[in-house]
C-alpha cells in the first residue's frame, strides 16, 4: 500500500482556533475566517474532559464526529455545540500548550479525526493524547509557522510534519496507525536482549530492560525520547474503553481474535454503577447508551474468557455474600495484581497507582490495548526520570494529597518540566508513608504531567502485599536504583514546612495553601472518594475527622450534601468491620459503593449547577469534570473538615474555631 506524501487539506481550508475570547470563537463558529493574530489569546491547558465531556464516552464510533469540543470553555461560555465543528468544515485546530492534558480518552482525537480534523497545532502536547493521535493517523504539530501557510493552500509534506518526532511515532503516523502497524512489524516480537549497559541504573530503567521487546522498528536499548515496545505482566481495561477495542479489533481484524496472553488480561466494570443517578448522563438521555457499552465490554470478555470484575449499585450491594471483589481499576490493580518489578498497563491516565509498589505502571490509549491485546507489544516513548526527595516529617494534619498539590504549584511543574517523565519518589517523609499514601503520589503523577511515578520497594511494601494480599514477596537485591543513576532533574520539598493545601477551580495547579485564602469559600457539596482518595487511609482520615467533630456535637450542616465513596469492596469492608460506616451515616453523608462516580461526572456528588461550589478529594478538578459547578480539590481531612464547617478549611483550623468559640455558642 502506497501513503501519501503530503497533507492536502484543500484549497480554502478552514482553521478553528481555540480562542480564550468567546466573541472569536462565535465568529468563527458563524463562519468568519480568522488570522491567528485575529483569534488572540489561544487557550492553554484544553483538557480531553473539553474536547469530548465523559456523557459523550458513550459513543465509540462514527457517532462522536458531532462531539469535539463540546465541553471547551472560553471565558464563562462553552461556545462550541453538538455538531458544530464539523458543520463549520473545519480541517486544523490550533490551541496553546498542555493541549490534551487530563484523561487517557482516545474518544477525544477520535472524534476530532471523524469531525474531519485532520492536523492539531498546538505549544505543546500531552503525552497520552498525542500518542492517542499518532494511533488514529491524526497529526499533531508544535510548528505554529504552518498555520499562515495552510490558510494560504499550500500542501504540508508529511516528512514535514514528522520531523522532530521519534521515529517509532513516524512510521505509525506513515503506516496510517497502529493496528495496521502492528500487523505490519509486532507479531513476532520477542524479548530483548540485556544490552550489558554497566551504567547506573533507576529502577524504572531496570524494571523495562526486563521487559523490552526486540522488534523490527526498534532498538534494543532505546535512549530517552526514542520509541520502544514492552511486554506487561498485566494489561486491564474499563467500559469506557472496551466497547471501542472491540470495534477497532473486530472490523480490521474480523473474528475470533487470537489475544496474546489473556489470561493477563483484566477487564473492569467501574464507571457506571452510579449512572442511573448521574445529572449528565440523565439530562441528555445517555443511560441507554451507557448500558449498551457496558454490554458490549461483557459481550466482550464472555467471547475471550477474560477475567472480569464488576461494581455494585446499592441495590446489588444488599445481596453481596462478600465474596465479589469489585472496585475503581487502577485501585484494585494495587489490591490484587500488580507486584513490585512487573509492568502494568492500563487505559486510564490514573494507572500509574500502582507505581507505589514499586512496578511500572502507565496508562495508554484505546489503540495501544486493542494492539497489545493481540500482540502483546505495548508502545511507549523512553521517558527521562525527575527525582523528587521528599525530606522532613509531615505536619499533623498533612497528607500525601497535600505533597501533590505541592508540587503542582512549583514554577518547573507548572512550565513543564514534568511532562512525559518519570516521578521517582524518595526522601524521609515517603519511607514514613504507608502505601495506600504512596499511591497518591504515583497516582498523581497523571495531574504532573509524567508518564508514571515510582517508589523503590521496601519493608512497607513488603507489609502491605502481606497484610492486605496474603502474599509473601522478598524484594531482590536489584530492585533499587543505583547510585550516580542519572535524572534529568532532582526536586526537593521540604516536607516539613507544609500546610493543608487547595486548588482553586479550574485546574489542579490552581494551588493556594488553605490559611492564605483571601475570602471565605461556601460549600453545597463535600465529597470524598475516587482512586486518589477512597482508600483505607483516606478513609481512616474521613473518619478521624467525623468522629471528632461526633464527640464535640457537631453536625454537618443542612446545606451541605456529604458523600462518601468506597474505592473498592475491600474498603467498604474494612469500613464496616472498624464502625466507621455507623460513624458517618450519623454524621448524614451518603455512603456509595465503589466506583469512580462523581470524579468523572456519572453519579452523586457531581454538581448540577453552576453557582454550587463542590470540595472533592478527587484528583483532577477540569471545567465540567464533576459536573457544572466549581470544584475545589483537597486532602481528605480538609474535605471531612469543609463538610462539618459548611466550607472551606482544614482540621486543625476547624478544632482551633471550635476551642475558641464562646460558650454560649457552643
Amino acid at each position: 500500500m502506497t501513503h501519501p506524501t503530503t497533507l492536502a487539506l484543500g484549497p480554502n481550508p478552514r482553521v478553528l482556533f481555540l480562542s480564550a475570547d468567546p466573541q472569536a470563537m462565535h465568529a468563527q463558529l458563524a463562519g468568519r475566517r480568522l488570522s491567528l493574530e485575529q483569534a488572540g489569546e489561544l487557550r492553554d491547558d484544553v483538557s480531553t474532559d473539553e474536547i469530548t465531556p465523559v456523557h459523550i464516552m458513550s459513543h465509540y464510533d462514527d457517532r462522536l464526529a458531532r462531539f469535539p469540543y463540546t465541553g471547551f470553555k472560553a471565558g464563562a461560555e462553552t461556545p462550541i455545540g453538538a455538531g458544530a465543528a464539523q458543520a463549520g468544515g473545519f480541517v486544523v485546530t490550533v490551541a496553546g500548550g498542555r493541549y490534551g492534558k487530563g484523561s487517557s480518552r482516545e474518544h477525544s482525537p477520535a472524534a476530532e479525526k471523524l469531525a474531519g480534523i485532520r492536523l492539531v497545532i498546538a505549544r505543546s502536547f500531552e503525552r497520552i493524547y498525542r500518542q492517542n493521535a499518532d494511533n488514529i493517523g491524526l497529526f499533531t504539530s508544535t510548528d505554529f509557522g504552518l498555520v499562515e501557510r495552510i490558510q494560504r493552500g499550500e500542501e504540508i509534506p508529511l516528512e514535514e510534519l514528522l520531523a522532530g518526532r521519534d521515529e517509532l511515532a513516524a512510521d505509525i503516523l506513515r503506516s496510517g496507525g497502529m493496528l495496521s502497524f502492528g500487523q505490519a512489524h509486532l507479531r513476532e516480537a520477542r524479548p530483548a536482549l540485556p544490552a550489558g549497559d554497566a551504567r547506573p541504573l533507576t529502577l524504572f530503567e531496570k524494571i523495562i530492560a526486563r521487559h523490552l521487546l526486540a522488534t523490527p522498528v526498534t532498538g534494543a536499548d532505546p535512549e530517552p525520547g526514542e520509541g520502544a515496545f514492552v511486554r506487561a505482566d498485566w494489561r486491564f481495561i474499563h467500559e469506557y474503553y472496551t466497547g471501542m477495542a472491540s470495534h477497532l479489533l473486530h472490523s480490521t481484524l474480523g473474528r475470533p481474535l487470537a489475544l496474546h496472553e489473556p489470561q493477563s488480561i483484566v477487564v473492569f466494570e467501574d464507571h457506571t454503577s452510579y449512572v442511573d443517578q448521574s445529572p449528565a448522563h440523565l439530562r441528555a438521555g445517555l443511560v441507554p447508551n451507557m448500558r449498551a457499552m457496558c454490554q458490549a465490554q461483557r459481550d466482550f470478555a464472555a467471547e475471550y474468557g477474560l477475567r472480569a470484575h464488576r461494581t455494585l449499585t446499592d441495590e446489588e450491594a444488599l445481596r453481596d455474600d462478600g465474596s465479589n471483589t469489585a472496585g475503581i481499576s487502577h485501585a484494585m490493580m494495587a489490591e490484587h495484581y500488580a507486584l513490585p518489578g512487573q509492568v502494568v498497563v492500563g487505559t486510564d491516565s490514573h494507572t500509574p497507582h500502582s507505581g507505589a509498589l514499586g512496578c511500572v505502571a502507565f496508562g495508554v490509549g484505546t489503540t495501544d490495548m486493542a494492539n497489545a491485546f493481540v500482540t502483546g507489544a505495548v508502545r511507549m516513548t523512553m521517558p527521562q526520570t525527575l527525582r523528587v526527595e521528599l525530606d522532613g516529617d509531615l505536619p499533623p494534619g498533612v497528607t500525601a494529597k497535600d505533597i501533590v498539590l505541592q508540587l503542582l504549584a512549583l514554577p518547573e511543574i507548572r512550565s513543564g518540566c514534568g511532562v512525559g517523565k518519570v516521578f521517582e519518589f524518595a526522601g524521609a517523609a515517603v519511607r514514613a508513608l504507608a502505601t495506600d499514601e504512596r499511591a497518591t503520589l504515583t497516582n498523581m503523577t497523571a495531574e504532573l504531567g509524567g508518564l508514571t511515578g515510582i517508589v523503590e520497594p521496601d519493608e512497607e511494601t513488603v507489609r502491605f502485599l502481606r497484610e492486605r494480599r496474603g502474599v509473601s514477596f522478598a524484594i531482590e537485591p536489584w530492585m533499587r536504583s543505583d547510585p550516580g543513576a542519572r535524572y534529568a532533574q532532582t526536586i526537593r520539598v521540604d516536607c516539613a514546612a507544609l500546610s493543608p493545601i487547595v486548588a482553586a477551580p479550574g485546574d489542579p495547579g490552581n494551588v493556594i495553601p488553605i490559611d492564605q485564602l483571601d475570602r471565605e469559600v461556601m460549600i453545597d457539596i463535600a465529597y470524598g472518594g475516587s482512586c486518589t482518595a477512597g482508600k483505607r487511609d483516606d478513609f481512616d482520615h474521613y473518619h478521624e475527622v467525623l468522629a471528632w467533630g461526633l464527640q464535640h456535637g457537631l453536625r454537618v450542616p443542612g446545606h451541605v450534601a456529604l458523600y462518601l465513596q468506597y474505592g473498592t469492596t475491600a474498603v467498604r469492608d474494612y469500613c464496616i468491620s472498624r464502625g466507621y460506616d455507623k460513624t458517618f451515616e450519623a454524621m448524614g453523608a451518603r455512603l456509595l459503593q465503589p466506583s469512580c462516580g462523581a470524579c468523572a461526572n456519572c453519579g452523586p456528588g457531581s454538581s448540577t449547577a453552576a453557582e454550587q461550589v463542590t470540595v472533592s478529594a478527587i484528583n483532577r478538578n477540569f471545567p465540567g469534570r464533576s459536573g457544572p459547578g466549581q470544584v475545589w480539590l483537597a486532602s481528605p481531612p480538609t474535605v471531612a473538615a469543609s463538610a462539618l464547617a459548611g466550607k472551606l478549611t482544614s482540621f486543625a483550623a476547624l478544632q482551633f474555631e471550635h476551642w475558641n468559640r464562646p460558650v454560649e455558642s457552643l
